[in-house]
């Protein structure tokens, strides 16, 4: 992902809290010479080693999997607040852009047993349903309903390359930058707020 330096995120702890509040994600791999994407829920998980991985599942029916024995290589791509950026927002002439998140993880995945499986399947209810007034619990389902967890494969990527791009006007002087905030605040478009607001974290 091309990532000017002022907009590099490296720090860890920024890029995890990132990942843990935006899982849902595309899926991008290689199946027979075809670019093929899946957009799923795909989360940040630590396994037996302590190692940071990024667990999910696809449906067996899905042909994307195919590929995976072939080549294991693939990337992984989350977004979060986005919106444009009005140059009449600015003190001085200048040209509009778009202000965004977005993590890219690259890694190799595998697919993992059915036991695994479930136990992905657990953590993922779990962390959906916890604020549920009548939480769903994977181990309550009955055994005809967890049949369908045979049709799922679940899988586990080892992370090699983590790439962030925050692109939040960190290129502004004060009075500009809050200025776009005020501006993106007025808009009352969720995802202009949502930017505003992780905007206004950066720069005090």
């Amino acid at each position: 992902m091309y990532t000017p330096e002022i907009y590099k995120d490296e720090d860890p702890e920024s890029v995890r809290a990132f990942l843990k509040e935006n899982s849902f994600g595309i899926l991008i791999n290689q199946t027979h010479g075809k670019l093929c994407a899946t957009h799923i829920p795909i989360e940040l998980e630590v396994n037996a080693d302590g190692k940071e991985i990024l667990q999910g599942h696809i449906s067996k029916l899905n042909p994307q999997a195919e590929g995976f024995a072939e080549n294991d290589q693939v990337l992984a791509v989350f977004s979060g607040a986005h919106g444009y950026i009005s140059s009449s927002w600015y003190d001085h002439e200048n040209v509009p852009t778009w202000n965004y998140i977005a993590v890219h993880v690259y890694g190799r995945i595998r697919i993992v047993d059915y036991d695994t499986s479930v136990e992905q399947l657990k953590k993922l209810v779990d962390k959906y349903e916890a604020g549920s007034e009548n939480p769903v619990r994977v181990e309550d389902l009955s055994v005809k309903t967890m049949r369908e967890a045979r049709g799922i494969f679940g899988f586990a990527i080892e992370i090699d390359e983590i790439q962030a791009t925050k692109k939040l006007s960190q290129n502004r002087d004060d009075h500009n930058y809050k200025n776009i905030i005020s501006e993106l605040e007025k808009t009352e478009n969720p995802q202009s707020v949502a930017l505003a607001k992780e905007m206004s974290k950066c720069r005090k």
